[in-house]
């Protein structure tokens, strides 16, 4: 491998290697070093700021499908946390200047100035290919080595592997914090943060609830302190069966504490409600995955971003949840249409629902925003029953 520039453009030439040996080379792009992670692709075509910015993508590298990225720049306002979360970010075409009145500052430097590595300039279609036919899998993005192709995978077969990774305590929350309500209060939600995209409890605010943000690690001792009327569970990186939330989760149902469920949080639901979870071959990443809601039988599409999901019984037909009675009876209600994975489950004798995909629409079309009004019916009806 060379550190050698490229005459053209000025940039280092950088390195991609995959753990099967699969090298892909091109162009520096942010900061200049060396990363790992798993690497998976996107396809959405605008929202890269959501993106990168998601605690979901720790550990991940991410490869857009679209070519250009960059064009809109980087602004203050839309960013889903403190900081940018992906180990690594690819790209195709890098736009040499943004164009849009929110821009503030370009990507790339916001990449360098938080330490992300990154590439360009590769061929990225090919790439997200592979990742489809051989499955994701770890990779290593070099800017700044000598080392031989064959040296750069042997390193990064060293790397952790994602399945039986425990990710959520690493991104979640240190201390409590709550988002109040907008306008009148009208109800009090505990929402677990396991990687917690910031526009979810503003969604929640909006409709008049005041969110008490909790760290991963919260006991039902400390989520009841709250005196919540509903439960929420975010959406995470990590493997869900290495997850210590779910006797938690098991605790709060049991107690018939109304819960809603996105994405980590649907497949916790899950495990708790007895059901096993898988990792997908190379997972749902993007903004345009159509998903059928079996309650009302219309086509949504989504927003996703989960490489694991949930093992149950996908015709729609109510089962009684493996874990136990307690929990009674549970269905499939939501579906990918593009493989048949589960993309929601809804408890039948116990107030509580999760889906796979991200209903806040961050970034992302807004067809599933209902959802959180689906949650605020069943916080009406628990307190009607009270």
């Amino acid at each position: 491998m060379t550190t050698s520039t490229d005459p053209l453009s000025g940039r280092r030439r950088a390195t991609l290697v995959l753990e099967d040996g699969t090298t892909f080379t091109g162009l520096a792009y942010g900061a200049i070093g060396e990363t790992f992670g798993e690497a998976v692709f996107s396809t959405g075509m605008t929202g890269y700021q959501e993106t990168l910015t998601d605690p979901s993508y720790h550990r991940q590298v991410v490869v857009m499908t679209a070519p250009h990225i960059g064009n809109t720049g980087v602004n203050d306002e839309d960013s889903e946390s403190k900081r940018i979360w992906v180990s690594g970010y690819v790209v195709r075409d890098a736009a040499l200047r943004p164009s849009n009145w929110r821009s503030q500052r370009t990507l790339e430097d916001e990449l360098a100035e938080q330490g992300v590595v990154g590439i360009c300039d590769i061929d990225t279609r090919a790439l997200t290919r592979h990742l489809r036919e051989s499955g994701a899998m770890r990779v290593g993005i070099f800017s700044s080595t000598d080392e031989t192709a064959a040296v750069l995978t042997g390193r990064v077969r060293e790397q952790p592997q994602m399945a039986g990774s425990e990710l959520a305590s690493e991104v979640s929350t240190d201390t409590a914090y709550v988002v109040p309500a907008q306008g009148e209060r009208r109800f009090t939600v505990a929402a677990l943060d396991l990687g917690i995209k910031a526009m979810t409890p503003q969604r929640l605010a909006e409709r008049g609830i005041e969110v008490h943000v909790l760290p991963a690690d919260s006991t039902f001792e400390q989520i009841q302190a709250v005196r919540p009327d509903g439960v929420f569970f975010s959406n995470g990186p990590g493997d869900p069966a290495t997850a210590p939330q779910v006797e938690v989760l098991q605790q709060v149902l049991a107690a018939k504490v109304p819960f809603f469920g996105i994405c980590f949080g649907n497949q916790l639901l899950g495990r708790a409600l007895g059901f096993g979870t898988y990792k997908l071959k190379y997972g749902h990443r993007g903004i345009n995955q159509p998903v059928l809601d079996r309650t009302t039988n219309k086509v949504e599409v989504t927003a996703h971003n989960h490489g694991f999901a949930v093992d149950a019984p996908r015709d729609g037909q109510p089962v009684p949840a493996p874990a136990g009675e307690q929990f009674g009876q549970v269905r499939v209600s939501h579906i990918c249409l593009n493989d048949d994975v589960v993309e929601g489950l809804e408890c039948l004798d116990i107030p509580a629902f999760s889906v796979q995909y991200h209903p806040e629409a961050a970034a992302g079309p807004h067809d599933a925003a209902y959802l959180f009004d689906r949650f605020v019916g069943l916080l009406e009806s628990k307190k009607e029953n009270k």
